[in-house]
């Protein structure tokens, strides 16, 4: 079983950056894929990006494509999630998640949510 724990939101000002982290402990699957998911207050969990847990492949979702950049460091269990160019509408709870393919899109395609990480960005 797999256990998230994700760090790093904050309160900022549009225009900033922040980079956001996803500690995995316990046995994640080679082959599966760690994303980040995003989840306003009165919406949907809504799929940002994913990386596979070995190799290099990511997916992202298009409305975030060019200012967010995920990542990891194998070394420390982490995935990361690099925002730019913060922007009011990114407010959220960020989510870490666990999925069997880097292309899973849906939240139902993941598990073993970590709490989440609030993020704020005021105008």
């Amino acid at each position: 079983q797999v256990q998230l724990v994700e760090s790093g939101g904050g309160l900022v000002q549009a225009g900033d950056s922040l980079r956001l982290s996803c500690l995995a402990s316990g046995r994640v699957i080679s082959s599966s894929a760690l994303g980040w998911f995003r989840q306003a207050p009165g919406k949907e969990r809504e799929f940002v990006a994913a990386i596979r847990w070995m190799g290099h492949t990511t997916n992202y979702a298009n409305s975030v494509r060019g200012r967010f950049t995920i990542s990891k460091d194998s070394d420390k269990r982490t995935i990361y999630l690099q925002i730019n160019n913060l922007k009011p509408e990114d407010t959220a709870v960020y989510y870490c998640g666990n999925a069997a393919s880097v292309w899973a899109v849906s939240a139902r395609d993941y598990d073993s949510w970590g709490q989440g990480t609030q993020v704020t960005v005021s105008s």
